[in-house]
């Protein structure tokens, strides 16, 4: 383990280490702060690759070649977990090496804490506190990005509005405290039948949109099914009232000459007709 109390027993004094500290002061990517520490202790502590992970933020960072031989170091700041970086190379790491390696990751502590405190407002900047899922501005981001990326690469990519039935009876008989319970554990059964490259964000109100990428129309349906599907077989518990909650979803598909509007208008247009139509359905946007 590598602390910032490691740092101080230490005292750094290698003008190299100063050297790196300066480098790694330069961003607050995770991806590029340990690609430019990986970068300039090559010199002084041979690997082939390495391996970041960081369970905070769901990160796991991977590059170079991949050998048998590997040392690993929790990183820590007065307490604060920064994740764990390992070092790989096909021989063993010797005494030198490893007590030189150790005072060079005094050198990362710093830029780490400083990344994971960005991170965290980032974070904080688009969460929903409510529901804990992404909010609209987090929306806006990221289907502009996920548009450029398949027009770019040629991959399919699908989008689900979901809007809970009957939201304001709910409010209206039971109470807004409850209304909050019904929005934050709708939130809970999507995300339990999303995968991991899936995103989900509150849209406003009662209403949700969530983001497939890599997949076409087909697959976006079944999805929606199996959300549809979860929230009508859950019921909602609330001072001993069993409350049952059912959602209307709108499915469409990135069509080539699509820009952002016209793909959101096309699914928020099928959800309304799943709510005319019955509710409780999916409805795709042809």
């Amino acid at each position: 383990m590598v602390s910032n109390k490691t740092f101080e027993a230490t005292k750094v004094v290698n003008i190299n280490h100063y050297d790196i500290s300066s480098a790694l002061q330069t961003t607050l990517d995770f991806n590029k702060l340990i690609q430019n520490f990986s970068s300039k202790i090559a010199g002084m502590v041979a690997h082939s690759g390495y391996v970041y992970t960081n369970k905070e933020f769901g990160l796991e960072i991977k590059s170079g070649v991949f050998a048998r031989q590997s040392r690993s170091y929790a990183l820590k700041v007065e307490d604060k977990a920064l994740g764990e970086l390992k070092l790989l190379r096909s021989h063993k790491f010797d005494v030198a090496d490893l007590e030189l390696l150790e005072t060079l990751l005094c050198c990362l502590i710093y830029p780490l804490k400083n990344a994971s405190m960005y991170q965290q407002a980032l974070k904080m900047a688009y969460t929903d506190p409510l529901t804990q899922t992404n909010n609209r501005s987090a929306f806006d981001d990221c289907i502009k990005r996920e548009i450029s990326l398949a027009a770019r690469h040629s991959k399919h990519l699908a989008i689900i509005f979901l809007d809970i039935d009957h939201f304001k009876h709910i409010n209206d008989q039971y109470g807004h405290d409850c209304g909050d319970v019904a929005l934050s554990s709708v939130a809970k059964w999507i995300k339990e039948g999303l995968r991991t490259s899936d995103a989900v964000f509150r849209f406003g109100g009662e209403e949700f949109v969530i983001i497939l990428s890599e997949t076409d129309l087909v697959g976006a349906e079944l999805v929606a099914e199996r959300i549809r599907g979860a929230i009508e077989n859950h019921t909602l518990s609330y001072n001993m009232q069993p409350i049952s909650i059912t959602a209307s979803l709108g499915v469409s598909e990135l069509r080539p000459n699509d820009t952002l509007e016209t793909l959101v208008k096309r699914a928020d247009g099928a959800m309304y007709k799943a709510k005319k139509g019955g509710r409780n359905q999916v409805v795709l946007a042809y």
